[in-house]
């Protein structure tokens, strides 16, 4: 065995020895007096700022001491009222209001686009359609598909309708919506429209049911729904809001999500302290745009559907596609309460943790401070045996262990 070899063995020999020989050790804290105040000062801030954070944050914020429930049941339904005159008709609920249901998502179509009298048949594909152009029969492969084709190709290159340029030929539901539909102005008049949202939430650990609709003392709720609009301080309890409250709340202008629709998410939070009265245990609301901004290609909202209907023996229909706002009604809710136990665990966390400021301060002194090492000296001992002469120190006499507790007020050079 080569020389270095045996020596990197003792070594290790030597390592491994001296942890299991130290890992069966006793290590007890040293009580130290030292009258340093720039290190008094550091000591006494962080104690102050690791109290404070568990008063102010922990117990006052957080409210460490409650026992808490964050998923609670909940249930929504809604519903969306008014009239508006559009051209010569008068357009209700029934007409503009999806799904009639009344889920925790609802839409009110604001602009419509109508292709009429479509049928089963052939016609030029539009000559946005990529690869729809064409000069010969040899440019439109039979059957080929398209992701944003309107039909199935023919294979045959014809001319589109009555301008001098040529398309592939489709079969589909004919004419196709890019070339005769007509569109209708927006449904302006629905700012106005009142969108009624009613939420119940139940917390089962505290068994405490809440819902935010309520009517002032002395009026019967029917009679105040009726009349009441949404109000943060007079009318917290009144579940109709505007749709022009809502668009505005979201930072969003009503007239142009009227020609592009978009997504808006209500965001419905109760937030419960149930150490007071469950009367206090009122919703808040906020309102956010959740879909693509109106300056991409394809943000918005909008859907098609069509009705069907029998025209000289013919199935035929109309394609309408509809804008509009889509209400995402989100509910989020958390109660607390009193409980013996968290309090316990919150209290015990916070003594533990005003140990950190000793060893800040520890660190600090034998880093910073201790120069000629002499804290360090009579801060560690090591006590192999039990001693027999009296230690004399300058506290007291010990007759045991070595010194307990010790001050470090005169003699050391700071």
């Amino acid at each position: 065995m080569s020389e270095g070899l045996y020596t990197a063995v003792m070594g290790i020999r030597d390592f491994l020895k001296e942890y299991f020989n130290g890992f069966w050790d006793y290590e007890t804290p040293k009580m130290m007096v030292i009258k340093n105040r720039p290190l008094g000062v550091i000591y006494r801030a962080v104690q102050f700022l690791v109290i404070t954070y568990f008063i102010w944050y922990v117990f006052i914020s957080q409210k460490a001491y409650q026992q808490s429930e964050t998923h609670p049941e909940s249930s929504v339904y809604t519903l969306i009222k008014g009239k508006a005159e559009h051209g010569d008709d008068v357009l209700d609920n029934v007409e503009y209001a999806h799904p009639p249901e009344g889920v925790d998502v609802i839409s009110a179509t604001l602009r419509r686009e109508f292709t009429y009298d479509q049928r089963q048949g052939t016609c030029p594909e539009h000559f946005s359609v990529d690869n729809a152009n064409c000069t010969t029969d040899s440019d439109c492969l039979q059957g080929l598909p398209n992701f944003d084709s309107h039909g199935i190709r023919t294979g045959r290159c014809i001319q589109y309708h009555n301008h001098p340029f040529k398309t592939c030929e489709i079969k589909a539901w004919c004419p196709i919506e890019e070339y005769a539909v007509v569109r209708e102005p927006p449904l302006v008049q629905a700012i106005n429209f009142t969108v009624f949202i009613r939420n119940s939430i139940h917390f089962p650990k505290f068994k405490v049911l809440r819902v935010n609709v309520e009517s002032p003392p002395g009026m019967k709720t029917k009679k105040y729904l009726k009349r009441c609009h949404y109000h943060e301080e007079t009318a917290p309890y009144c579940p109709n809001f505007r749709l022009g409250y809502i668009a505005n709340k979201a930072r969003e202008n009503f007239t142009e999500l009227c020609r592009t629709g978009g997504v808006i998410g209500v965001f419905i939070n109760w937030d419960c302290n149930l150490d007071l009265d469950p009367s206090h245990c009122k919703p808040t609301y906020t309102f956010r745009r959740l879909d693509l901004r109106k300056d991409l290609a394809d943000s918005g909202y909008y859907y098609r559907f069509a009705k069907y209907y029998d025209k000289n023996g013919v199935e035929s229909r109309t394609l309408i596609k509809a804008y509009g706002i889509r209400l995402d009604i989100i509910v989020h809710g958390q109660a607390g309460k009193f409980s013996v136990i968290p309090t316990i665990i919150s209290t015990v966390t916070a003594l533990t943790s005003v140990g950190i400021c000793s060893i800040i301060c520890d660190w600090i002194m034998l880093t910073f401070i201790d120069k000629n090492e002499v804290y360090s000296e009579r801060k560690f001992d090591e006590v192999t045996k039990e001693p027999t002469d009296t230690i004399r120190t300058e506290f007291s006499f010990i007759s045991s262990y070595g010194s307990n507790h010790s001050d470090l007020s005169d003699g050391v050079p700071l």
